[in-house]
């Protein structure tokens, strides 16, 4: 297959809002590609490389500049084999081999192609195919109910590879698929309610248990042996020692664990979310580290226990075998109930003790692994979002010298673009205007006056009281007294908030 049929769907599926035109767009292609050929088609049109990162940033991508090829005759298969070269290339003179590589694959590009590809490595291509939509094109290319395919790429995280399977193995080879020990998978995310009362009207009976404001594990265990996991499916084991051990002391065979890490006071209060960030993502002096600042886990859901997958089990099932599980001390505080009443009692108690406010998870919800399903709902007395920084004013007076203002924007899964809400600069300190200078710098793609437009790739999560209609910024929407909370270096921005989230703020 040529890149340029890729490169063509890319531009027809970004051409529509159509959802039905996409799936079509995208089951067509893959119905015409080969075994190889099908993960390369799934990854490429979700915006990613097989390869993960291949060492080719910003300016080497836009300083090779080379004529166009004049025909289409590149193929998919000599794409990838480029990519495994520049992923491999290390050591003295690896920059210069780097530079000559990706020079060869652009002059075999046409213009268009020269454009899919830049987009590609720098992680910018959005074309509006989201997980989604490209599970609907593979079960209709493979002719497989989606929701095989579905539980087949929750399980495993990889969508490429089960499309694979879909087109070659169909229905049966899906149904092989189960959790594996040591294969982490992404964690359920929840919806957001103004307060419990509308948490419960969308779940039902629930368990209402706190919502710890720390950082997302998934610990697995197998006999003797235990991994820890992040939110992003990053192996942190030898950074978190206490958390290690504490799963070694579970009297289980084998398990799977979600939960939070947490730095307590000495009054077990929360501390603040920066200083267990600043933890959890360090790796030098641990042994130091975890006297200074020690995590505690605390855990809220069980996928796998004793050689026994959960993860179709409804929650209330779930919440028997964590019980069975794990003790007491290590589980987040719970309760059962279908009364507001009762369960506005428990946010309370839980922003007393210092926490964040609530989770409310009906009773007979699955877990949906990288989804923010309907049957987990949280609840918060301040609302924030996750937003991505789409670009920053340079400050003035005090904050001369410092990239200053942000332009903050949320994710559009039609269109796979971020749309601007608002700019703040509440809520910087100090420390965290050095710190943001030195990032935003580092992915600065152009300048317009003092504003420095970025990369959108960080997350930052914001405070706000409101949300507004306006006519300002292109969503129509604006954030009311937004502020810094804290940047999210454990969120990509594929995970940070919708504008279908910020709209629902608005009452309508």
């Amino acid at each position: 297959m040529l890149l340029h049929d890729v490169v063509d769907c890319s531009a027809t599926i970004r051409s529509t809002r159509s959802r039905l035109a996409k799936i079509a767009a995208l089951a067509d292609l893959l119905a015409g590609s080969t075994p190889t050929e099908i993960p390369l088609v799934v990854d490429y049109l979700s915006g990613e490389l097989p390869q993960g990162k291949v060492g080719v940033g910003y300016a080497l991508v836009y300083g090779v500049e080379v004529p166009a090829a004049a025909e289409a005759s590149l193929t998919l298969a000599l794409v990838d084999a480029t990519f495994t070269e520049l992923a491999g290339l290390s050591g003295p003179g690896s920059q210069a081999r780097r530079r000559e590589s990706l020079t060869n694959l652009l002059a075999a590009a046409t213009a268009t192609e020269q454009s899919f590809l830049r987009d590609l490595i720098l992680g910018e291509l959005r074309q509006g195919a989201s997980a989604g939509i490209m599970e609907e094109a593979v079960a209709r290319a493979a002719d497989v109910p989606v929701g095989l395919v579905r539980r087949a790429a929750m399980v495993t995280g990889d969508l490429a590879a089960i499309a694979g399977t879909a087109l070659t193995d169909g229905a049966k080879g899906l149904g092989s698929y189960g959790l594996e020990l040591f294969s982490p998978l992404r964690p359920m995310l929840a919806q957001t309610a103004a307060d419990t009362s509308a948490a419960l009207e969308k779940t039902g009976p629930a368990g209402v248990e706190y919502k710890i404001d720390g950082a997302r594990i998934q610990v697995h265990r197998k006999e003797g042996e235990v991994r820890v996991y992040t939110r992003n499916l990053r192996d942190i084991t030898d950074w978190i020692p206490e958390v290690v051990e504490a799963a070694a002391g579970l009297e289980v065979e084998s398990v799977i664990l979600d939960g939070e890490a947490i730095a307590l006071d000495e009054d077990g209060r929360p501390r603040p979310f920066q200083v267990t960030m600043s933890r959890f993502g360090r790796q030098l002096d641990v042994e130091r580290m975890r006297h200074e600042i020690p995590l505690v886990a605390f855990f809220f859901d069980c996928l796998h226990l004793n050689g026994h997958d959960l993860i179709d089990e409804p929650a209330v099932r779930r919440a028997e075998s964590l019980s069975a599980a794990v003790p007491e001390q290590l589980l987040a505080r719970r309760v059962e109930t279908a009364d507001p009443a009762r369960a506005e009692a428990l946010f309370e108690e839980a922003l007393a003790a210092g926490h964040e406010g609530v989770v409310v998870k009906a009773l007979d919800a699955g877990y949906e692994a990288g989804r923010r399903g309907a049957g987990w709902v949280k609840v918060k007395p301040v609302h924030t979002l996750d937003l991505v920084v789409l670009a920053v004013e340079w400050g003035s007076g005090r904050r001369q010298g410092w990239l200053s203002n942000l332009h903050l924007g949320a994710r559009d899964p039609a269109s796979g673009e971020f749309v601007m809400l608002g700019k703040t600069f509440k809520g910087l300190t100090d420390d965290l205007l050095a710190w943001q200078t030195e990032r935003f710098l580092e992915l600065e793609t152009q300048r317009e006056g003092r504003t420095v437009f970025v990369r959108p790739e960080q997350v930052v999560e914001i405070a706000f009281d409101g949300v507004q209609r306006s006519s300002r910024y292109p969503g129509g929407m604006a954030l009311r007294f937004a502020r810094v909370k804290g940047y999210r270096e454990d969120k990509s921005a594929q995970e940070s908030d919708t504008v279908d989230t910020v709209r629902a703020y608005l009452g309508d």
